[in-house]
């Protein structure tokens, strides 16, 4: 039997390049690297990362959009044993200060559009060592970097190895929004989150004989695929693994944001076989752009859709189940604490009910005696998923102790979603213990954003909620109180907080009003601003 142990991205990886060396492993417009390119540049990415003072210790930094140095760098931190550390690259200064602090980054892959973001926090970082530049045609590489094509070429023909080694014990670190709106880091093994991506599958390989038992099953290359997410989310981030571990081909697109019109292209033109989506924030603006042109793209190639983060509503999927009837499209619920919890598929014949998912094989809802709850009691439980789960937070004992719990021996993860179980066994689920808003898959926390706009001198109150929107599935908006005597405008107050939080915490629309709705105690009325914020909320066409 093969010892969990003995899992690692880096050793599967080196395996399948080793089989496949001259199939497509990544692309991004022009630029095609086969697996034996894609494993020659990420023992170069590793090797610069291994200088005089590199030790097990150390974490690298990804301020990058989808490129195929995403998963170069993924897979030379693999190589040397250290974990590859996600970044919301729309975080400003203190956002940056306090994530790359807080995961004790030493060293930065950032893509040249962010060159001025970097360039901002790094005097205050002086325990990175190593920063490489990414040209993106930007801004060109700062004496203070190296360019990753130099450091690409740095391997010496051999697979690179540190000191220390590597192992399926390994840590691998992904970081998400917390209760507060300050991100943590998840920490997982690689060997458990290798076998949680291999039990959802696909590729779902037998494991009993390990890396050299499956080695023969390697023998033609695997899908095409493409993240239309961003894989700094676990959503993008995870269907491009899987379909390397399948020894597919991960197709990033190249622009700076989501362009629906290079997607269609893109599937078009080159027959991709898969899609990895957040919601409806995707998938609307996928069905405008083919309802303008007509007949224009061929998208019956897609075997299936992955669409998890956000929800994607019935409309959405039946317009996609039609426009491609062949198509499986899977809503999985799942987060960076635990994979699995739930699923729905859709087929052109049965298009399931948007937050209502089968459950996931080591999935629960349990109430708060950490009891099973019965179907169809209508009792509103919480999510919980065990088998596999992560060590816990990352420096942060506390917390963990609340999210990762033993129940009848069994350690399981519950991130704080709330859920029914309805008569026939499935989960309704209802939503998070916390205020945290889900705008188009971006975790978005009330209490930060009200701290900021409670920052400006004309804001007396305020409180923040999300409401119902067509295109971000919710919409940040805000109830403000101005100080007596003040008008603030309302574009001014959204500039404000776009310049200290990343913009897609920023409000999409404000209401203005005499006083913000509290009880007589003091506790806000989420409640009722929610009613005055959807009435000032009009979403765009």
């Amino acid at each position: 039997m093969f010892e969990p142990s003995h899992w690692n991205f880096a050793d599967f990886w080196e395996m399948i390049a080793g089989a496949l060396p001259a199939a497509p492993a990544q692309r991004q417009r022009e630029k095609l690297f086969t697996w034996a390119e894609f494993d020659r540049r990420a023992d170069g990415i590793g090797t610069t990362l291994l200088d005089e003072r590199a030790s097990r210790d150390d974490r690298v930094a990804l301020c990058l959009r989808n490129a195929p140095e995403y998963l170069e760098v993924m897979f030379a931190a693999a190589k040397i044993g250290i974990p590859a550390v996600n970044t919301n690259y729309r975080y400003r200064r203190d956002e940056l200060l306090y994530l790359w602090r807080d995961a004790d980054i030493t060293a930065v892959v950032f893509h040249g559009c962010f060159t001025e973001q970097v360039a901002e926090v790094r005097p205050d970082l002086t325990g990175i060592r190593t920063w490489l530049h990414v040209d993106d045609g930007t801004a060109p590489c700062p004496d203070w970097a190296i360019p990753y094509e130099q450091a690409a070429a740095a391997g010496g023909g051999e697979h690179t190895r540190s000191r220390w080694g590597r192992s399926g014990d390994d840590l691998f670190l992904l970081y998400t929004g917390g209760t507060t709106g300050l991100p943590k880091g998840v920490m997982w093994t690689q060997s458990d989150i290798f076998l949680q991506l291999n039990s959802v599958g696909p590729p779902s390989y037998p494991i009993e004989d390990g890396i050299p038992g499956i080695r023969p099953l390697i023998t033609e290359p695997g899908r095409t695929h493409i993240s239309a997410s961003p894989m700094m989310h676990g959503t993008g981030l995870f269907g491009g693994y899987m379909t390397l571990n399948a020894g597919g081909c991960v197709i990033s697109l190249g622009g700076n944001g989501f362009d629906p019109v290079e997607l269609l292209d893109t599937i078009h033109g080159l027959r991709v076989r898969s899609l990895a989506m957040v919601g409806d924030a995707f998938g609307r603006p996928i069905l405008e752009t083919m309802a303008r042109e007509p007949g224009r793209w061929d998208i019956s190639c897609l075997d299936n859709i992955l669409s998890s983060g956000a929800f994607l509503s019935d409309a959405v999927k039946a317009g996609l189940l039609e426009q491609c009837p062949s198509l499986v499209i899977v809503d999985g619920f799942s987060s960076s604490e635990g994979f699995g919890m739930g699923w729905s598929i859709s087929t052109k014949e049965n298009v399931a009910t948007t937050a209502r998912f089968e459950f996931g094989p080591h999935a629960a809802v349990l109430d708060d005696e950490l009891r099973p709850v019965a179907p169809g009691s209508g009792v509103i439980g919480r999510l919980a998923v065990g088998s596999r789960v992560p060590l816990g937070y990352y420096k942060d004992v506390a917390k963990s102790a609340t999210t990762f719990v033993t129940v009848d021996g069994v350690r399981m993860a519950m991130p704080g979603d709330r859920a029914l179980v309805d008569a026939d066994g499935r989960i309704r689920l209802l939503g998070r213990d916390s205020l945290c808003i889900n705008s188009a898959g971006e975790k978005i926390y009330t209490e930060e954003v009200e701290a900021v706009l409670l920052g400006h001198p004309d804001v007396a109150d305020a409180l923040v909620v999300g409401v119902p929107d067509p295109h971000w599935g919710q919409a940040v908006c805000a109830v403000v109180a101005p100080v007596e005597g003040t008008h603030p405008a309302v574009p001014d107050l959204i500039a404000h907080v776009k310049a200290r939080l990343a913009g897609y915490k920023a409000p999409k629309s404000i209401a203005l009003v005499e006083t913000v709705p509290r009880s007589p105690n003091g506790k806000a009325d989420y409640p009722r601003a929610r009613e005055l914020a959807e009435a000032a909320h009009h979403p765009a066409n």
